[in-house]
């Protein structure tokens, strides 16, 4: 069986869901169990989307995908220009 994806609005959408979990006075590892994660995807999770909204993660995704793609791009003109 894979390894299940989520996308990015998903995450950010269960990252609010521990949060209010939290503030309703449940711990985090009982929070974390409730969206089905384990502790340490909750808390990498945390680390790369923690303060952003839903379009700001889909920015986010696009902007990383063209830096991607300008990278590859300059790595072949500079390859080209070497050889």
């Amino acid at each position: 069986m894979g390894i299940k994806g989520h996308k990015p609005e998903e995450i950010v959408a269960k990252l609010r869901q521990v949060d209010i979990l939290t503030a309703q006075g449940k711990s985090i590892a009982d929070a974390v169990k409730t969206i089905a994660v384990t502790e340490a995807t909750y808390f990498r999770w945390r680390a790369e989307y923690g303060g952003l909204k839903s379009g700001q993660v889909k920015r986010l995704k696009d902007l990383e995908l063209e830096n991607a793609r300008l990278r590859r791009a300059a790595s072949d003109l500079t390859l080209d220009k070497l050889i």
